[in-house]
């Protein structure tokens, strides 16, 4: 997979160790910021700095549609994925009101949307906020994965490289990851039970809110999909097989960015599963991922301590959380931001001129 960048080692002893100690001599009992302080000593390790700085930061958002709905698997119409996309567009979205909340640049990509979001607009023209990466072929969303692989292989590269090319163009040192299409979490919850090795029931979850008989019907379903296609055991042939092209999408972000050393905020289970990809793809990825919170999504626990085995993957909230759009990354956000600020801005014990710990 020549197109797949090596992401290097950033562990360096020497930059943990300093930033330790700087954070040891902040004006505090030794560890009391908790956990803030394990996330500043992470982002600095990330940045390469004693002194971490965010800028830019980039919500964007994967949109795109699954094929799969046709099998009745979604509370909701396919038709909810564009019109959402419209929502972010106007505005009046949850991750819509806290990007403006906490200032992050929001990004929405048509991955692969039946929809046309430039109808009606002169040749060349573009929406503000709006990206249209649609893969040929595949314009109109992903097959119907019960019936053959929901992608090719050569329109998942293209997705792949969509999102990497999107990140090359992007600003900033962070990244934060958001995504919409109706269907999404079959998709993500096939990935999870293909790629961690565990039952398909297990993880499957209500997804935009089913009740237990259709989660049922759901999940034999998935189980019906897993089957079709239990030759689909590599990364790539996993993701083409079960689908998302905006999950796709964002696994060429997340190499992209991992690549580039900017922070990675993943939001939850299915911003998960594009990172479940890009990590058995290039382990080394999980070194910049900030995990936002742990949804109450069935399998995002479980997704989680699959990570964990290799990264520490702790998400930094749990408030039962299941929307998605990014709105658990947007709302982490400020805790990123305290951990640099802790580290620049707060005093030492011999800068405050405070007497430190006598015994």
């Amino acid at each position: 997979m020549p197109f797949i960048p090596a992401i290097p080692d950033i562990a360096d002893p020497a930059l943990a160790a300093a930033l330790q100690e700087a954070l040891n001599h902040k004006t505090k009992p030794l560890g009391s910021l908790g956990r803030l302080e394990a996330l500043a000593l992470h982002i600095g390790l990330l940045l390469g700095t004693t002194a971490p700085v965010l800028v830019q930061p980039q919500m964007v958002v994967f949109a795109a549609d699954h094929g799969l709905t046709a099998r009745g698997i979604s509370a909701f119409p396919s038709d909810v994925t564009w019109q959402m996309v419209e929502n972010f567009l106007a505005g009046g979205a949850a991750v819509s009101v806290l990007a403006r909340q906490h200032g992050l640049a929001l990004t929405v990509v048509d991955c692969g949307v039946k929809h046309d979001f430039l109808a009606g607009l002169p040749e060349g023209a573009q929406r503000p906020g709006l990206l249209v990466r649609k893969v040929p072929g595949a314009e109109r969303g992903t097959a119907d994965a019960s019936l053959q692989p929901a992608m090719s292989a050569a329109q998942c590269e293209a997705a792949l490289r969509n999102g990497m090319a999107l990140v090359r163009a992007l600003p900033g040192n962070a990244l934060l990851l958001g995504e919409m299409g109706i269907g999404n979490t079959s998709a993500a919850a096939m990935l999870l039970a293909r790629l961690a090795n565990l039952d398909i029931a297990d993880c499957t979850g209500a997804g935009t809110g089913l009740d237990a008989p259709a989660v049922l019907r759901k999940t034999a379903v998935l189980r019906e999909v897993l089957a079709l296609h239990a030759g689909a055991t590599a990364p790539l042939d996993a993701l083409a097989a079960f689908g998302g092209l905006e999950i796709a999408t964002m696994v060429g972000a997340v190499l992209q960015a991992a690549l580039e050393r900017r922070v990675v905020v993943v939001d939850g289970f299915i911003a998960g599963s594009a990172v479940l990809v890009a990590q058995a793809l290039q382990p080394r990825v999980l070194q910049r991922c900030v995990f936002a919170h742990r949804s109450s999504e069935q399998g995002h626990a479980l997704m989680l301590q699959h990570l964990r085995q290799d990264s520490g993957a702790q998400p930094l909230l749990d408030m039962g959380l299941r929307l998605g759009e990014g709105s658990g990354a947007a709302l982490a956000w400020p805790l990123l931001q305290s951990a640099c600020l802790i580290l620049r801005e707060m005093a030492s014990f011999a800068q405050a001129g405070v007497s430190g710990k006598s015994c």
